[in-house]
């Protein structure tokens, strides 16, 4: 039984990682007054990339020949290292919450490296414009879960979504300020609006995009697919450190199911807020997103002096 239901873990963010791309395409159409695809779209797209061929630049080298596998891994290590659906599991290995943040800082690292590999120019300023953003929303997504690591008084995800943040009722709003600044981090590490398009492919508004242009066939497909799985990472973080509320707390097959179906209902509620920023709002400069990204900073400082001041 603890075998099947870690099966169910490590496939989980994989398998359901598209269906939060086609969900939040599907409700930016009907806030635009489009009838737009269908929501198993992004499912279809990687099964027709899977059978293209590859097309790979005679100046590529190995970091642009192997870097989807090793960006693809690192989520799928990250996918199983955090509370999706339970928070009853065993993880001392790879559940900390710095060994999560930087393995997902290993896949942003290979990502900017492919995207200079071929000496592309599209790839060179993607890669730069996307170590400008980590470097400064990388401090800020620290805080985020050193603050909810402080609070919870551990740094084990697992025991943070099993622990009761708001007991006392003491800490709400420093949970309210930290949630604020980690929700920021969310749509910069994700490339959403306002510090990317993901659906442009314009020179003055392309990160993400620019690094994997080179890309074609198979390793675009674990590109795109990389990126699916990092955005349900970011969100099962949000839903399941911030909002512990749901999750089972035992191996029972009616734990489990009521698990997945409360974090289901997390996931759309994330959708639905990504849909509706993304149809609200413009891009912004490229010179005004340190500025939101110092906000996260200073929603997390406040939160950090909310606990101690309590």
């Amino acid at each position: 039984m603890t075998i099947f239901i870690w099966i169910i873990q490590i496939l989980f963010v994989p398998l359901v990682s598209p269906l939060c791309v086609g969900i939040i395409r599907k409700i930016k159409a009907i806030l635009q007054n489009r009838r737009g695809a269908s929501i198993f779209q992004p499912y279809r797209d990687l099964w027709k990339l899977l059978h293209k061929d590859e097309v790979i630049s005679t100046d590529a080298s190995w970091i642009f020949c192997y870097a989807p596998f090793i960006i693809f891994t690192a989520t799928l290590v990250v996918g199983m290292s955090i509370p999706l659906f339970g928070s009853f599991f065993e993880n001392k290995l790879t559940g900390d919450i710095l060994i999560i943040i930087y393995t997902l800082a290993i896949g942003t690292f290979f990502l900017a490296l492919s995207g200079m590999d071929t000496g592309s120019a599209f790839g060179g300023f993607g890669s730069s414009r996307e170590m400008t953003l980590s470097a400064l929303a990388e401090g800020g997504f620290v805080f985020s879960l050193l603050v909810i690591a402080i609070i919870s008084g551990t740094t084990d995800v697992f025991a943070i979504s099993s622990s009761d943040i708001f007991a006392q009722g003491k800490d709400f709003l420093s949970v309210f300020f930290v949630f604020s600044g980690f929700f920021i981090i969310l749509l910069a590490e994700t490339s959403r609006f306002p510090f990317d398009n993901p659906a442009t492919h314009l020179e003055l508004t392309m990160v993400h995009e620019a690094m994997i242009l080179e890309y074609s066939g198979k390793r675009l497909a674990l590109m795109e697919w990389a990126s699916s799985n990092k955005l349900l990472i970011f969100f099962a973080l949000g839903a399941n450190l911030f909002f512990p509320v749901g999750l089972a707390q035992s191996a029972e097959i009616s734990a489990i199911a009521i698990g997945i179906i409360v974090f289901m209902i997390k996931i759309g509620i994330f959708c639905f807020f990504i849909a509706l920023i993304e149809s609200s709002m413009a891009k912004f400069r490229f010179f005004r997103l340190p500025d939101l990204l110092l906000t996260s900073f200073i929603l997390n400082v406040v939160a950090l002096g909310l606990i101690y001041r309590l």
